[in-house]
């Protein structure tokens, strides 16, 4: 390879480097932009949120679901980052391409606005404004990208006046000026460092600077806009007039690792398909109740708090919880019995399915029998004592045992309306989940944990086992696949609540194998069949493997 090789491979390699970095910080200065106008618009319009909430909704059922089990709770992260990474290769690959066919690398560039413009008008409560902020996201980009790639060309004509091609000069490459005094030089060079180079820099930083100025402007007010906090802290929950009935002695289970009879609020699971939480202080906050009723009805959440609110320990669980899996828990629910709201509002007796519209335009149907049944079907506004956080639902929710989430747990709730399940589809049944959702029976081993090492002798096994609605009657555990044998369970609270159990086995040293399994109030077994959550539920034995050591 010749010097003039090298130099010119040193040369391709800097304007590849210049180029994708010119198309980062276009890209980034136009996201910049666009979290300042979401500050106005929402968070939820941000041309990152909007693609990934678009992304949430496109992407196949299988897909949602290998999200979920893979990364669990920091899928949304995942997701974000993924957007976040497409983008910064999309655009350097533009950069690069825009110094010379500038026309192709802005397309890239467009593409962005425009993808995040679709995306932001095609949500569920999307509104005319909430398209501005990709829209000015892409002309930000364009902008700015346009200036980077003017100055780049402009410091590339010193060397081109001396006969340096083109294609083979970049702002780092360009040759040493000659002093001022010396007839022929180009005017505005410098010694050592041509205007590329420092214009370019220039221009880069000023760009980078008002980009992170925008950003984090756009994050305050965005902050201080969705901050609920202090309307939250406001609330004063009043004392119910229907109190939870007495726990019983024995409720609870007590041994070390067993999972807590009441899950506190800053463990209960969250699975929910929003990126950015939706902020609606209480005092902002309306219910209508329509459809195929009588008579209407709207509520202010001060309606709500006057109207006497009734109590209730509730096990609430996902149907993306994969057997064993943590996507369940009990808290002290506190709100309005939605039977009585429907009854108010004079429901029709052909509706057989409520429907739910939550802030960020989520739907979610409900079997209507499941409401009026007398079971303890509940509009809360507290939690384990405390008015909703905001992750949870705040200022209310939908509670409804005897289903899994995606058919009865609609949080930040503010419609609800009568209707046909063959007249409306809601949002997890457009993708094909099952349209009732009635939970399964399961149980869980949550002691001893999966490979864990114990001693021989006398070990505890112990979990909790759950089938909303209809209770749990019997928890039968083997090892190594010999007899079952019964647990002891605690005292049952309510067929609406699970149950902790507890049992013991003499373990020799070696590998040991537990499955559980768990009777439902009526006697009916849980079933050995493994099934993944879609479309109705996970179903099969949980198992742990441990080592019992000498």
């Amino acid at each position: 390879m010749t010097t003039n090789d090298r130099k010119h491979g040193t040369r391709r390699g800097a304007r590849i480097l210049i180029g994708a970095i010119v198309g980062v910080i276009a890209a980034g200065s136009g996201l910049a932009l666009g979290e300042l106008a979401a500050a106005v618009t929402g968070p939820a319009t941000s041309p990152v949120l909007s693609v990934g909430s678009a992304a949430i909704d496109l992407a196949p059922t299988p897909v949602k679901e290998f999200a979920i089990r893979t990364f669990g709770t920091a899928d949304k992260l995942v997701l974000i980052s993924g957007v976040l990474a497409v983008l910064v290769v999309l655009s350097a690959l533009g950069g690069i391409l825009v110094r010379t066919r500038f026309a192709t690398g802005a397309a890239i560039f467009i593409s962005f606005g425009v993808l995040g413009v679709l995306a932001a008008v095609t949500r569920a409560s999307a509104q005319p404004t909430d398209s501005m902020p990709s829209a000015l996201a892409g002309v930000a980009a364009l902008g700015v990208l346009y200036l980077l790639v003017r100055v780049w060309r402009k410091g590339e004509e010193p060397a081109m006046a001396e006969g340096v091609a083109p294609g083979d000069v970049t702002p780092a490459d360009t040759p040493d000026a000659a002093p001022d005094s010396v007839a022929g030089t180009t005017e505005g060079t410098t010694e050592r460092g041509t205007p590329s180079r420092r214009g370019l820099l220039i221009a880069s930083a000023a760009s980078v600077a008002v980009a992170a100025v925008a950003a984090t402007a756009g994050r305050l007010l965005q902050a201080v806009r969705r901050d609920v906090a202090e309307s939250r802290a406001a609330v004063r929950l009043p004392k119910p007039a229907d109190p939870a009935p007495e726990l019983p002695a024995g409720y609870r289970t007590k041994v070390s690792g067993i999972s807590p009879y009441f899950t506190p609020n800053k463990d209960f699971y969250r699975v929910d398909t929003v990126l950015s939480l939706p902020s609606v202080p209480a005092e902002e906050w309306t219910l209508r109740i329509g459809g195929d009723v009588k008579r209407p009805i709207e509520l202010s959440f001060r309606d709500l708090l006057d109207r006497g609110l009734t109590e209730r320990d509730l096990t609430l669980s996902c149907v993306s919880n994969e057997v064993g899996g943590p996507y369940v828990g009990t808290a002290r629910w506190l709100g309005i019995p939605l039977g009585d709201l429907l009854r108010e509002a004079g429901v029709s007796s052909s509706s057989d399915q409520l429907l739910s519209r939550s802030e960020d335009g989520m739907t979610i149907g409900t079997p209507m029998e499941g409401v009026l049944d007398g079971r303890d079907a509940l509009l809360a506004v507290g939690m384990n004592g405390e008015p909703l956080p905001v992750n949870h639902g705040f200022p209310a929710r939908m509670i409804v045992p005897g289903f899994y989430g995606y058919t009865s747990a609609t949080k930040w709730v503010v419609e609800l309306t009568a209707t046909r399940f063959d007249e409306v589809q809601a949002y997890w049944t457009q993708r094909d989940w099952d349209p009732r959702g009635v939970v399964k029976t399961a149980s869980r081993i949550d002691v001893p944990r999966p490979f864990e090492r114990v001693s021989q002798g006398e070990i505890t096994v112990a979990g909790v086992a759950w089938a909303q609605h209809r209770g749990i009657s019997a928890v039968q555990v083997r090892m190594d696949g010999g007899p079952w044998q019964d647990a002891e369970l605690s005292t049952q609270v309510s067929a609406d609540t699970w149950r902790q159990w507890r049992t013991t086995f003499s373990a020799r040293p070696g590998t040991r194998r537990f499955e559980v399994r768990a009777a439902d109030g009526n006697g009916d077994p849980q079933t050995e069949k493994r099934t993944r959550p879609f479309p109705d539920g996970a179903s099969g034995w949980h198992s742990v493997a441990v080592t019992v050591t000498p």
